[in-house]
């Protein structure tokens, strides 16, 4: 079982505007340009790069995407408390 991760991600106030952003990387639109532009979370600077991070530290609606769901695909629109998020997962050991 994997205990860390990288991964990147958008996070945004509305489902409605997840959706949005979603439709637009099926488009063809760059995640980390998305991320820059879009996302509340700093790490939107970083085009949306959170780095590496061992379980527990993201909140359990989050961590179900990273350590469970296909690398390099974008899933979401994920609600957390935070908001709405679209995470993509880089890598998991």
């Amino acid at each position: 079982m994997a205990n860390r991760a990288c991964a990147r991600h958008i996070l945004v106030k509305t489902r409605d505007e997840a959706e949005r952003l979603k439709k637009r990387l099926k488009l063809g639109n760059d995640f980390g340009k998305l991320a820059k532009k879009y996302s509340l979370c700093p790490s939107g600077k970083r085009h949306g790069d959170l780095g590496e991070f061992r379980r527990g530290q993201m909140v359990k609606p989050f961590e179900d995407v990273v350590f469970k769901k296909p690398l390099h695909e974008v899933h979401g629109p994920v609600k957390t408390r935070f908001g709405w998020h679209l995470i993509e997962t880089i890598y998991r050991k």
